[in-house]
């Protein structure tokens, strides 16, 4: 009798990796990404997170003060 043999588990296809990339980026993107983190970093200092609607007035407050008034 010979020994089994063990067999190579293979990774996700191309098709899964590409649908992966492509919500990496979707999220990325709509910003989804930047509350995942800001929970993950209220869960890690032990602060109470605001709300995500507070969340998003603050990031679109930030972000309209941040314009500039010229085109480049």
């Amino acid at each position: 009798m010979s020994a089994p043999t063990a067999r190579a588990v293979p990774g996700p296809g191309p098709v899964r990796r590409a649908l992966a990339g492509v919500r990496w980026y979707a999220r990325e993107l709509s910003g989804e990404a930047k509350w995942d983190e800001y929970l993950a970093r209220c869960d890690r200092d032990g602060t109470e997170p605001m709300t995500r609607r507070a969340f998003e007035r603050h990031r679109d407050h930030v972000r309209e003060g941040a314009t500039q008034g010229r085109c480049c």
